[in-house]
């Protein structure tokens, strides 16, 4: 992981569900003194108690190394809640419906935040029956390329994942498109908005 647990977020833990030290220790087989150790930054619990130190606080395992809980207050999916998370190491792209916890590759992958579309990152649309038909203007050679293009619907969304040496281009239905995503891999992530129903885009 590229950070390790956190004393403060133990203690924060342990002290919301109401827990002292010793019954801490005791859930997880140490001394009340290593517990205190670890709260006030004078040592770490070794990485076999890990997993039962999340059991025993009620959290995941990622949620200890992230240094924060998280605390789920969807109740029924948003597009505008819409999360996108790209491992730098892998390429892996994950979706969220709102706030969470992401891990790939060993590291913790903060949510990606959308810039308006520049000079250099401008998408073309175009209206192909009932598809939109996507093209994007960038290179896309190994060093520099866009990654995917993503269709936020208001019932979920649509992903193309794009290759170097390929053509940046997608096709995505009419029907409930909402807006666009796509990814530099130098640069970002771009944000593009559509009209509904769709005849035109916005420039």
């Amino acid at each position: 992981m590229n950070q390790y647990v956190t004393g403060t977020m133990i203690r924060h833990l342990r002290e919301s569900k109401k827990m002292t030290q010793q019954q801490l220790a005791e859930e997880i087989g140490v001394s009340d003194k290593a517990i205190s150790k670890w709260e006030t930054g004078r040592g770490y619990p070794d990485i076999s108690l890990i997993e039962p130190l999340a059991e025993a606080l009620g959290v995941s395992i990622i949620e200890l190394f992230a240094g924060e809980g998280v605390i789920n207050t969807n109740r029924s999916f948003n597009m505008r809640r819409m999360k996108v998370h790209v491992c730098p190491i892998c390429g892996n792209i994950i979706q969220s419906t709102g706030e969470a916890v992401v891990s790939c590759c060993g590291i913790v992958l903060p949510a990606l935040e959308a810039e308006p579309e520049d000079d250099a990152h401008h998408l073309h649309l175009e209206k192909a029956e009932d598809e939109y038909y996507v093209t994007i203007p960038h290179e896309m050679s190994k060093d520099h390329y866009i990654s995917f293009i993503l269709a936020l619907r208001d019932d979920g969304c649509e992903i193309r994942k794009l290759y170097p040496e390929g053509n940046a281009e997608a096709r995505f239905k009419i029907s409930r498109t909402r807006g666009l995503l796509y990814y530099c891999n130098k640069h970002g992530l771009f944000k593009a908005s559509v009209s509904y129903p769709g005849t035109s885009r916005r420039t």
